[in-house]
């Protein structure tokens, strides 16, 4: 049985994904997991002689380090202000979802929800459709950047556009980390790993900007710059993802393109059979016996030149025809129509 291109190019993507999978479990159980234990052991030691120095007791000590936990992110300034609550909007309808800032009260919980199922399908449909924009203009300057080099071909083909896009989220990353490297101090590493984590939309949230030094009320150029590079990187990344993945959703289109006409030309060619036949190498398939596509009522011509026609091109003409029916009613007229002609439900074997 043939197995379609778009099966095997799904399997394959199954598998793939599947093996990446495990090799990235295999990667960071060798790069994390020795730093875990080793920052386990020093904490823990760290706490005990906190306890022992303060003599307190590990109960104390619990429930003031939940309070530490729980106090964290009011250390970073007011967060439900209308600067704060617009920056935890934009997480919540990007789906970045830093976690660094979350509802407390059932009511904030249950807007949440309600906020988010409206709002993120419509910031999907506004990245992808400001996406297919940018890919556009994209495309057009190209256009025109090769008629301004006279080249000889100035078409844009949709790796060129590509590249491009793919150029321009490296630049977006590039100048965020260095945007962010410089108002939170952090180093470049550490800066560009956030631009990319937030424009990917994973949102670990160990790296927030806007968190230091009550920057969401004292800052407003900041929080307006730092909302900007969020809202067009995500486009520019948008971009980039809709083009990936509009190419491979043309080459599945494409394979699908090809079957469906292979299976009309199939169609077009197939005889059904009805009857027995005989096979050429002396077989016998029982109860097939050919019959065409319309139903009209036809002579099979035992001629070796014999043609299925279709309703607009019949085998044979009315005076064939009357000859026939004269011939099973008695009146035969030679022996030639005799062996030219047999009848329609006749059940016969055909050689093929």
């Amino acid at each position: 049985m043939e197995i379609k291109k778009q099966n095997v190019r799904t399997l394959s993507l199954i598998v793939c994904t599947f093996t990446y999978l495990l090799v990235g479990a295999a990667m960071f159980d060798a790069l994390e997991s020795t730093f875990e234990r080793e920052r386990r052991i020093a904490l823990r030691k760290e706490e005990k002689e906190i306890r022992t120095t303060y003599n307190i007791s590990f109960d104390d000590y619990a429930i003031l380090k939940r309070n530490v936990m729980k106090t964290i992110p009011y250390y970073s300034g007011v967060q439900w202000k209308f600067a704060g609550s617009l920056f935890f909007s934009l997480t919540v309808v990007t789906t970045i979802g830093y976690g660094h800032s979350t509802p407390q009260t059932v009511g904030g919980k249950i807007v949440c929800m309600l906020y988010a199922l409206a709002g993120i399908p419509l910031c999907i449909i506004m990245f992808q459709s400001v996406g297919e924009r940018l890919n556009v203009f994209v495309t057009y300057l190209l256009k025109q950047i090769k008629k301004c080099f006279k080249m000889k071909n100035s078409e844009v083909s949709e790796t060129n556009v590509i590249l491009v896009t793919m150029n321009l989220s490296t630049i977006v990353l590039t100048s965020g980390a260095l945007l962010f490297s410089h108002y939170e101090g952090w180093n470049l590493v550490d800066a560009f790993y956030y631009c990319f984590i937030t424009l990917t939309t994973i949102g670990f949230g160990d790296f927030v900007a806007l968190q230091k030094g009550d920057s969401l009320q004292k800052n407003p150029q900041y929080v307006a710059m730092s909302m900007i590079f969020i809202l067009f990187g995500l486009t520019v990344i948008s971009a980039a993802m809709n083009l990936l993945v509009l190419r491979f959703l043309t080459m599945n289109t494409e394979d699908e393109r090809r079957d469906e006409l292979e299976a009309a030309a199939a169609a077009q060619n197939a005889v059904r059979l009805d009857g027995d036949v005989i096979t050429s190498n002396g077989n016998v398939v029982s109860n097939a016996q050919e019959r065409p596509e319309q139903n009209e009522i036809i002579s099979v011509c035992s001629c070796s030149c014999y043609k299925w026609r279709s309703n607009r091109e019949k085998v044979y003409d009315r005076h064939s025809q009357r000859k026939i029916s004269n011939f099973y009613s008695g009146k035969s007229g030679g022996t030639e129509e005799m062996d030219s002609f047999i009848p329609v439900n006749y059940r016969k074997r055909t050689s093929l």
